[in-house]
């Protein structure tokens, strides 16, 4: 492990804050020059914006080349994905123009998981909190720049946590959802590794949605945001709720609309990018 720097020159559809700020990930934080510096997997990183130039530096695994080019999905044309839902409609345009620099990342299977179980019912300072805790106890240290890391720590490190000691990291109701998919995934009764050859989103959801504190939104995160990258999934939560109802349904009780309702709908005007369409109108409607 060694530290590594790049510099991305020229790179289009790549805000800090639209990336790290838009409810997709949980172990980046803002630092005081406007940089943002986090872990992932057994990389730490500092990322910095100047003009069009984007600055990477680090303690890298791997190749910090290969290894932003997939975490950052760089090689994907997000220009033509923003200029095809664009001509949509006007909200989309409104939406993606807010939310330009949004790229979907490609993060650990394992870890999208537990971060998400962790995301029910919560907020993200307290989501952040217990995932650092998490980590500290159970992960591995990574020292850079004189302070502490904590990569995310593997199913295999957690085989012997008790419920009591997750509820001693302040998880609450989550630690039983935790401690049984924790089992679950040890034991194969859902494979990871199967999950990620196979190319079949619905099935692909079944699966997840049998693991303890899965849910459908919960399963259609993971689906979006790890790296098993399903952009025909739709997320809904309160706020996409909401959005959809001001923009397209318009029933006068929010709380009447169906998610079969909101998922058709959406199908129906944003095809094969819905996950894209819908991170674009949650940020924009939550942030704005």
């Amino acid at each position: 492990m060694k530290e590594q720097k790049i510099i991305l020159e020229n790179v289009d559809s790549f805000e800090l804050k639209d990336i790290f700020e838009c409810g997709q990930c949980f172990r980046w934080n803002k630092q005081e020059n406007g940089s943002y510096e986090g872990i992932f997997g057994e990389n730490v990183a500092n990322v910095k914006k100047e003009g069009k130039n984007v600055i990477i530096k680090g303690i890298f695994k791997k190749d910090i080349k290969q290894t932003v080019e997939e975490y950052f999905d760089l090689k994907r044309d997000y220009n033509t994905i923003k200029e095809k839902l664009s001509k949509i409609d006007e909200n989309m345009k409104i939406s993606i123009k807010y939310g330009a620099g949004i790229r979907i990342l490609n993060q650990d299977l394992w870890e999208t998981i537990i971060s998400f179980i962790i995301s029910a019912n919560n907020n993200i300072p307290r989501i952040k909190g217990i995932i650092e805790r998490l980590s500290k106890k159970y992960g591995n240290k990574i020292t850079w720049n004189n302070k502490d890391y904590y990569t995310f720590p593997t199913a295999e490190k957690l085989k012997d946590v008790t419920i009591e000691e997750y509820r001693q990291l302040g998880l609450g109701f989550r630690d039983v959802r935790l401690y049984e998919t924790t089992k679950m995934i040890l034991e194969k009764q859902v494979d990871l590794k199967k999950m990620k050859e196979n190319p079949n989103t619905l099935e692909v959801r079944e699966e997840l949605l049998k693991l303890s504190g899965v849910g459908p939104k919960v399963a259609d995160c993971i689906l979006l945001f790890s790296d098993l990258k399903r952009f025909e999934v739709f997320p809904i939560d309160v706020w996409v709720r909401r959005v959809m109802n001001d923009l397209y349904i318009r029933n006068e009780d929010e709380t009447k609309v169906s998610k079969k309702q909101i998922e058709k709908l959406a199908q129906e005007k944003f095809g094969s990018l819905v996950g894209l369409a819908q991170q674009y109108l949650f940020y924009w409607r939550r942030e704005a």
